[in-house]
């Protein structure tokens, strides 16, 4: 299939000409999403699908800290959770990445030491995205030049319901060129809509658009910083914007549902929604992510509790 966005050329060429192209979406019927999310949520998983899928979660977690109390101690003992989750067995799954604050990057990096977990690092003033281009650009290129491997950007919420969309589209544009280094490799882009704050699916589905034409490598829910973070709705709504882009550009894009998300069934419930909406071409980690910190304890005892018949309880896995 060829990967292209020529289709689109004509679409950012103006504010006029992209609010024409968003608002010609067809709209969401918010019944019939809300209906198919709850009844993927029902599906049963047993015994070995569902060890799978506790690995498979595991291995798609961005293991993440963005608190103002961290500390470098903190950082490093969360990098050696997520490459070792589980101390007392050897076979989980390392995360896929730590998540945490520009000047925490170098701290993980360092206490990674080279293992297969990447440094996601939050930019462009998070989480609420208020600050001048020129800050959001210094804020970004610091964290990539510290050795982030990835970067969760936030939108500037209040531009985009204002209909400044192409204001929008330029500051994602503006932050994907940033996070190429000098060598010319680049630190993936994670373009966060905060979905709690957009208010109808009509707006996650136009700023999932915007991020993907924009050139996002993942499209993100949510901060974890506000009431309504991930659901099943607004995730499976991404999704299928993924799917639909990449039918019409051959593009893949990554989703990532962040917040709210604390239990095995909660994370399983996601992934069957991929399986069902986008397929298996979603299922790792390079397209797929979990934004949590307490998730990954309860995947854990699940799995202890598959692997020896019992459940040992949270005194058994490390406090993040």
């Amino acid at each position: 299939m060829p990967t292209t966005l020529t289709a689109f050329a004509d679409v950012t060429t103006s504010d006029s000409a992209l609010r024409r192209f968003l608002h010609g979406l067809p709209g969401v019927d918010t019944v019939g999403l809300e209906a198919r999310a709850a009844s993927l949520g029902t599906r049963s998983i047993k015994t070995t699908a569902k060890a799978y899928a506790i690995d498979l979660a595991i291995s798609m977690i961005d293991l993440t800290t963005l608190e103002g109390a961290d500390t470098p101690g903190k950082v490093r003992a969360l990098s050696a959770k997520a490459v070792n989750p589980d101390p007392t067995d050897r076979s989980t799954p390392m995360t896929a990445a730590v998540c945490v604050y520009p000047d925490m990057v170098a701290t993980a990096k360092a206490a990674l030491n080279g293992a297969d977990v990447k440094v996601a690092s939050v930019a462009t003033a998070f989480p609420a995205g208020r600050a001048a281009l020129p800050v959001k650009l210094a804020d970004t290129a610091d964290a990539v030049a510290a050795g982030a491997d990835e970067i969760d950007m936030v939108i500037d919420r209040g531009a985009f319901l204002a209909g400044r969309y192409l204001e929008t589209y330029e500051l994602i544009k503006a932050v994907k060129e940033a996070c190429v280094r000098p060598d010319g490799t680049a630190a993936r882009l994670k373009v966060i809509f905060e979905t709690g704050e957009l208010s109808t699916y009509d707006n996650i589905r136009r700023a999932s658009w915007i991020g993907m034409l924009a050139g996002a490598d993942f499209i993100k829910t949510s901060t974890g910083k506000v009431g309504v973070n991930a659901t099943p709705a607004n995730t499976l709504l991404m999704l299928e914007a993924v799917r639909d882009f990449r039918a019409q550009t051959g593009i893949q894009i990554g989703v990532k549902p962040a917040g709210g998300i604390r239990t095995t069934k909660d994370a399983i419930k996601f992934l069957v929604l991929v399986n069902e909406t986008v397929g298996e071409d979603w299922l790792s980690n390079h397209w797929f992510r979990f934004g949590a910190s307490s998730l990954l304890n309860d995947l854990l005892m699940q799995r202890q509790k598959l692997n020896t018949g019992r459940y040992s309880g949270p005194d058994y896995v490390t406090v993040d």
